[in-house]
Formats: structure tokens, sequence, C-alpha cells
């Protein structure tokens, strides 16, 4: 279903895996719409996606405002690959964006490129553009960006550079677990037990090696004693965060910390954190996407 008629000065466009976000904004940087879908790339054939943008944003393209996009839309299964810049390097080059191929003369889509590093080899694609507005919301800052998600990624960020960032896939192994292991069977329900993710936490960095024994006396005890859903749940998420705290711990001893991220997520990576004395700044994934994508926008161009 198409957003309603409405005139911005540019579109915003984060295109992951499972979602399609747009944004409509003025002039002034305000939002003066948003739309969103689940026409994620996961779902997409390359010649789906300007079908599926146009479904949701047909209605803003009467004055033919440029979109500017980031995410999976620019992965080599995506819309038009966009290649990876490798760091140390700015978090966002506003040279260095791909156009995408269209036939709706109404659409100019820019899409931002991604980063990588050769070693340890990793890659990412969306949280550039994060890293780039949460260092507009935070001008001359060094240390270090946690954005916690599905794969999460620690970011070393010095004089206005990314330069080095390593991933783990500690959300997806949370989903993993409790949906499709044996350990799902009691893992039933929304609950959370404070206490049991904060040992759970301690634990693990404390001997992070012995998580594979730990991840099956949450089964063993749920069959022997008692251990209720809320918990097992809670002990889940404190067992992955801390193990992941404890790979990640040259990103954050000693470092200024900051989380990027959903609400929920950041305060339970704050929590763990805060275990070892880190106390975390957080800013929302939404605002430092949006002041991301807008270094790409008309009037920030315009003023460079």
């Amino acid at each position: 279903m198409s957003a309603a008629l409405i005139t911005p000065d540019w579109i915003a466009v984060d295109w992951g895996t499972t979602n399609l976000r747009a944004w409509a904004m003025g002039a002034d940087g305000r939002v003066l719409a948003h739309a969103e879908s689940d026409d994620g790339m996961g779902k997409l054939a390359r010649e789906g996606y300007e079908p599926a943008l146009l479904r949701l944003i047909g209605g803003w393209l009467e004055g033919r405002p440029p979109v500017i996009a980031c995410g999976m839309v620019g992965s080599r299964q995506g819309w038009c690959e966009a290649p990876y810049r490798a760091v140390p390097c700015l978090a966002l080059d506003t040279l260095r964006t791909v156009t995408a191929p269209t036939s709706d003369p109404r659409l100019s889509v820019s899409i931002i490129p991604g980063l990588k590093q050769a070693q340890p080899a990793d890659v990412m694609r969306g949280e550039e553009t994060q890293i780039a507005g949460a260092l507009r919301l935070m001008p001359n800052y060094d240390g270090v960006f946690c954005l916690p998600g599905t794969h999460s990624k620690w970011v070393h960020v010095s004089a206005g550079e990314v330069v080095s960032f390593q991933t783990f896939m500690t959300g997806e192994l949370f989903a993993l677990l409790s949906e499709a292991s044996v350990l799902r069977h009691g893992m039933q329900g929304e609950g959370w037990d404070d206490a049991a993710f904060e040992t759970a936490v301690s634990d693990a960095i404390s001997r992070p090696e012995r998580i594979a024994a730990r991840l099956f006396a949450l089964r063993a005890e749920g069959l022997i004693a008692g251990l209720t859903p809320a918990a097992a749940r809670a002990r889940l998420s404190g067992l992955l965060i801390g193990t992941e705290l404890a790979g990640a711990k040259p990103y954050w001893l000693g470092q200024r910390v900051t989380l990027i991220g959903a609400e929920k997520l950041s305060a339970a990576y704050a929590s763990a954190l805060a275990l070892q004395g880190i106390k975390a700044e957080r800013l929302p994934a939404t605002e430092c996407t949006l002041a991301g994508l807008a270094l790409l926008s008309p009037q920030t161009l315009a003023a460079q």
C-alpha cells in the first residue's frame, strides 16, 4: 500500500534483510512521514526492488526527491551491489555511493557502501551509516561503538575514522537456540529474570570456554530443578552476551563505550557492561540511521 501524498525534500531508506523502512524528510531535517513493509532483501529478487520501493513511497515522489538508502539493499544479493570500503576509513564517504538502476523517472536512488576488514575478515552493511550518524551527534568522539543485534558489532573509532571492528552472531545464536534447539522446550513466553541474567553474564565472562556445558544445563535444570522459562531465557541471553563480552574485551576494557541499538537490547548490554565497571552511553538506532543518511541530503551536500 503506497504512502500518503507528501512532498519531501529527500527520502531516507534503511533496507535490511527482513524489513524496508522509509522516511519522508523535510528541508529542515524533520521527519514528515514514516512507512515500512516486510519487503526485505531476503524475500526479493533483483527485479523486485524497484516495485517494492514504489509500493511504499509512491505517494512521496511527485517532486522527484532523491532517495538515500543504506543496508542490505547494496549487498551482492541486493538491488545493486555497492562494493565494500576498506577500514581504516571514514564511516561514510559522500563520493562513494552507487546509483541503483531504475525505470521510473521519478526515482533517483543512491546506495551507501558497507565496510570491510581484511584481518580478521569482517564486513558490515547499514551499521556504517549508524556510526556516521552517531559521530554527527557526538562530534570528536574517540572510543568504541557497540551495535547489538542479530549480528552485534564492536567498532573502534578514532579521529573520525573506523579503525577496526568485530562481529559476533549473538542475536542469531539466541534466536536459533531459543526457537530451534532442544532448549526451546524451556523458553516459552516473554518473561525475564534480571538476577538470572546478571549471574549468567558473570559466569560466561569468567569461564567462556564452558559455554556449551552451561547451555545444556538450562535444559537439565528445566527438567529436574524447576528452572522457570523466564529465568531460562534470561540466562541464555546472559550466557551469550557474556561470552561476547569476553571475546570483545580488547574493545571495551578501559574504553569509552556507546551503545547504538533498540532500547530493550541496549539496556541488556548496558547492564552486562555495568557488571564489568563500564558505564556505557546510549543512542537510539533510528536516530543514528537518519543522522547518517542526512549526510547525503541535498542541504548537507550543498553546504560542503
